[in-house]
């Protein structure tokens, strides 16, 4: 079974390929378990309602990563580890995005979020990371268009500055250069089709298809 972790700035088209992806899967016959981080479990999205809310008292630093942690972890052991036992497990954001909003933009220490990391997910390491890549403004250009498509505001976190948002996706790429066996890094603005063959070719690739 395989665990793969989708991960890219706010609007990039994960959850699209997400999609995409499971759906291919199923026409080879490969089960798959769909998940969010943080959220997929009740207490994961309890805690995912507090971390993004955007008109109660914002969590600082600290406290904001660990309740991404303990989403995680009650995640990891409620869903990720019983999934994979007979699913290939395909997620939206991972310990990755704590990497990089959590020491690349908010500016904790790499050694104590590796620790975290280490400690609450040690035995739940993903097979593989697909990173969509977009520049900031594309970012904000899609994430504007969907608001006013379907009239809900923007998270918390979708509306951290333009520096912030520079920060984040130097993370991305900071782990994604840094683990090049691990990392998928895809060009967010081709179409969801190119994108798919894309995942598809690095599959087979890696004979995980076969």
């Amino acid at each position: 079974m395989r665990f793969i972790v989708f991960e890219g700035l706010d609007a990039a088209g994960k959850s699209t390929l997400i999609e995409k992806v499971e759906a291919q899967l199923g026409q080879v016959g490969i089960q798959t378990k769909q998940l969010r981080d943080p959220g997929s479990t009740e207490l994961g999205e309890a805690l995912r309602n507090i971390i993004l809310a955007t008109k109660s008292e914002p969590p600082v630093s600290k406290a904001e990563t660990l309740l991404y942690q303990a989403a995680r972890v009650q995640m990891v052991e409620k869903k990720i580890k019983p999934a994979l036992q007979n699913h290939w497990v395909l997620c939206d954001r991972f310990y990755s995005s704590t990497v990089a909003f959590q020491v690349f933009a908010r500016g904790l220490e790499m050694k104590d979020i590796e620790s975290l990391n280490d400690f609450l997910a040690a035995d739940c390491r993903p097979d593989l990371f697909i990173y969509l890549d977009i520049s900031v403004d594309e970012s904000l250009k899609r994430k504007e268009k969907r608001s006013l498509e379907t009239g809900v505001e923007q998270d918390r976190m979708e509306m951290e500055s333009r520096k912030f948002q520079e920060k984040v996706r130097e993370g991305y790429l900071h782990q994604a250069q840094n683990n090049p066996d691990q990392w998928l890094v895809l060009d967010a603005t081709k179409t969801p089709d190119e994108l798919l063959k894309n995942v598809v070719d690095e599959l087979e690739r890696r004979k995980w298809l076969s």
